[in-house]
């Protein structure tokens, strides 16, 4: 049904037989080379992450709700776990349909989402979050938090520690997240392959996807 492949830092590429959703496309933030979204939906946590590329099918930074080709888009305003309230909120959270199956994408969001966040967010299926903390992402206490409040089946963990690529802060190792988190890990190599709703894990499962 759908592939998902993890380039590093918070960029996503969420692939199905009609569309190609690129999400936080600018890698240069963290010494690599941007993401080309030709032909592609743009999508951004933050108008930082993205490269808005005119060839882009679709540009999305923000609320709001969008349909193209097989799939949905929900954008829900929310702060950055480094802002205050008095803050104007600067992050989206965003619930993707596909099919029958909900996902639900993160980017450096306060731990503590609001009733009305969690409302428009509704049941997902995976939900993919940053996880490596020092005061640059949620660390693997708060994004374990944020987990436990959305409930999913899945959750692909992304920004974490790697030598390949020059973060602003140090990151913490993944294994921090998923002791912290205590749920069993799957490695699904360079693609994420979901072929059908039942072929999603019924527990709460890490995925690590590797990147490529």
């Amino acid at each position: 049904m759908f592939d998902i492949e993890y380039k590093g830092g918070n960029a996503i590429i969420i692939t199905t037989k009609k569309t190609q959703v690129v999400i936080d496309p600018r890698l240069s933030v963290v010494g690599l080379k941007d993401l080309s979204v030709k032909n592609a939906v743009e999508l951004a946590t933050e108008a930082r992450f993205a490269v808005n590329s005119s060839e882009a099918k679709l540009q999305i930074e923000g609320p709001g709700e969008y349909e193209i080709g097989d799939v949905s888009i929900k954008g829900i305003r929310a702060l950055r776990h480094l802002d205050t309230e008095a803050d104007e909120p600067v992050s989206t959270i965003y619930r993707i349909e596909i099919g029958e199956i909900r996902l639900a994408l993160l980017g450096n969001v306060a731990p503590k989402l609001s009733e009305d966040q969690l409302e428009d967010i509704g049941v997902v299926d995976i939900a993919i979050l940053p996880v490596g903390g020092s005061g640059y992402t949620l660390d693997a206490t708060a994004a374990a938090t944020v987990i436990r409040s959305i409930d999913p089946r899945v959750v692909i963990p992304v920004h974490y520690a790697d030598q390949a690529l020059k973060y602003e802060v140090p990151q913490d190792t993944l294994d921090t997240f998923t002791k912290e988190l205590a749920a069993p890990v799957e490695d699904s190599g360079s693609k994420y392959k979901v072929k059908a709703a039942s072929s999603i894990p019924q527990v709460l499962t890490v995925v690590k996807v590797d990147r490529s």
